[in-house]
């Protein structure tokens, strides 16, 4: 099947999928949050309609048990929000390219359990987890011996019946980059689903970590994704590990970041995904110091 091109603006479904206007620095950013930390950011969220993603679904303690009570609190602490939302999907031990087709199973069914809470609050994006962990020299991303097809059949068997429901709730599977050292494998997995709602998403610590291995920097996933990119997690780190510190903790380019933002054609999701929730508005702070946000 021939890969589809990125879908001209006029033709894309709904709100699932990034405005197709060009970003303006400074942008708006948003927060990843669980549900019990919304009421904190509930104002500095409604008031300017910033995105927002719930970050519960990925617990399978969540999945498992009184989910329906979070997507309600959910609904009732945002029920003035009317910016984007979104949900991270379970990701944890789920491998999305694995050779066993009962493991594919089970990790769908665990996504399809994702999409019941996006559906529930009315999410609209879905981050689901890269499979690549390396493939080889980050500049020579593919080798003749390496079986890249197999692989990507792997992966689409896991998450085609995934796509079926998302395709039907107007939920786009955004699949973050992870131990990606180049962007091209990554693109041709997005690609290869031939559907409006798989996009990209770009974790800049991620990117940031792996170029300390030889990758490509984050600015440079941003700029390969293009016209494909959907959502954005900021974050800061030192390299040295997947940090999710404040933006100006770390050593992050950020002013490279988002000159690469502002050359999209579209407005992508901008999530600040950190570990200390209490961080958000310092790091939200240093961004707008630096005139990148708002």
């Amino acid at each position: 099947m021939p890969v589809k091109k990125a879908a001209d603006p006029a033709s894309l479904l709904g709100s699932a999928l990034p405005t197709f206007t060009m970003p303006t620095l400074p942008v708006t950013v948003g927060a990843a949050l669980p549900a019990s930390q919304l009421e904190t950011y509930r104002d500095w969220l409604v008031e300017s309609q910033r995105d927002v993603e719930i970050q519960d679904p990925f617990r399978p303690d969540v999945l498992d048990g009184e989910w329906m009570a979070a997507a309600q609190l959910v609904k009732r602490t945002l029920a003035n929000h009317r910016g984007r939302i979104g949900i991270h999907g379970p990701f944890e031990g789920l491998p999305i390219m694995s050779f066993d087709p009962k493991v594919q199973q089970l990790v769908g069914a665990r996504l399809l359990q994702g999409l019941d809470f996006a559906e529930e609050i009315g999410a609209t994006h879905m981050v689901v987890h890269s499979p690549w962990l390396t493939l080889g020299h980050p500049f020579v991303p593919v080798s003749p011996n390496y079986p890249f097809e197999s692989l990507l059949g792997r992966a689409k068997a896991t998450l085609e019946p995934v796509l079926a429901r998302a395709e039907r709730i107007k939920c786009a599977l955004v699949i973050e980059n992870i131990f990606d050292l180049h962007p091209d494998p990554w693109l041709r997995l997005i690609q290869s689903f031939n559907s409006d709602f798989v996009r990209a998403s770009v974790d800049i610590g991620h990117a940031f970590c792996m170029q300390r291995c030889g990758g490509a920097p984050p600015d440079a996933f941003v700029r390969a994704a293009g016209p494909w990119l959907a959502h954005i997690h900021i974050q800061d780190t030192d390299g040295l590990s997947d940090r999710h510190w404040a933006p100006g903790d770390g050593e992050i380019n950020f002013v490279a970041l988002f000159e690469a933002v502002a050359s999209l054609q579209q407005t992508p999701r901008m999530i600040l995904e950190l570990h200390d929730y209490g961080r958000i508005p310092a790091g939200a702070a240093h961004l707008a110091q630096l005139g990148l946000v708002k």
